[in-house]
């Protein structure tokens, strides 16, 4: 990806890791379009953020994400660069409430059917641009799960994994596929703000940011902190750590 001269749709850009995303990308020179379903977090990043824009979409709706993306390209004819951010996180205890389902399919369909859809209807537009990108936000719990969200992992992992086929079928093509892979981050997501064992989100953009200018971009951006989750297989530590992370639920 080129540090600078794209324009950039970020979704989930209101607050978080999106928000962070969208300010340092800004400030390199992109034009930078963040979108999500609250106008209030939008205004307030767009304020904070003069020659930022925004646009309203809920990715739970599969209607809706056609005509957004409809509605973004005739705005913003240039946008070569698509990052998948928005995400849900919940708390599941599936012995309470076996039959309750009303957070598995909202995080089912935002995490993973919403990226999904918003790649198909601008991977058209995509393919004309003389170069293009597509970054998926996973998670390190991809990689070895919190037990306590079970569907947000696995919607992470089926990321990770819909990522990487992607990649290898546009492999030939002018668009390149990376993975974001946070650790855990000091975000609202869980109401991670204020936790001290989560990683400041300042750093943790900056490492990020650091990683996506890099020449060449590497396909996974996994910064030092994420590593022991996501290579946990690979080092023969997952068990301990899946065990050490779910020791007190």
């Amino acid at each position: 990806m080129n540090p600078s001269g794209n324009t950039i749709l970020i979704t989930g850009g209101g607050s978080g890791i999106g928000r962070g995303l969208a300010e340092s990308l800004q400030q390199l020179g992109n034009q930078v379009i963040i979108a999500g379903r609250r106008q209030k977090a939008l205004d307030e990043t767009t304020a904070a953020n003069p020659g930022m824009q925004s646009l309203i979409l809920d990715v739970e709706q599969a209607g809706a994400i056609r005509s957004f993306a409809a509605d973004v390209v005739e705005k913003f004819p240039a946008l070569n660069v698509l990052i998948n951010n928005a995400g849900i996180m919940r708390a599941e205890k599936l012995l309470e409430q076996p039959e309750e389902l009303t957070d598995a399919e909202a995080i089912v369909t935002t995490n993973l059917l919403g990226p999904i859809r918003l790649t198909a209807a601008l991977l058209p537009h995509l393919k004309q641009q003389p170069k293009a990108t597509i970054m998926n936000v996973s998670s390190g719990l991809a990689f070895v799960p919190l037990a306590l969200t079970p569907s947000y992992c696995a919607t992470k992992a089926a990321i990770h994994s819909y990522t990487q086929s992607l990649r290898w079928q546009l492999r030939s093509s002018n668009i390149e596929v990376v993975e974001i892979i946070p650790p855990y981050v000091q975000t609202d997501l869980m109401d991670g703000a204020e936790d001290p064992r989560a990683m400041p989100l300042n750093d943790y953009i900056a490492e990020t940011v650091a990683l996506l200018t890099s020449q060449p971009t590497p396909p996974e951006i996994v910064v030092e902190r994420v590593k022991p989750l996501r290579f946990a297989a690979e080092t023969g530590t997952y068990d301990g750590i899946f065990k050490g992370m779910n020791s007190n639920f």
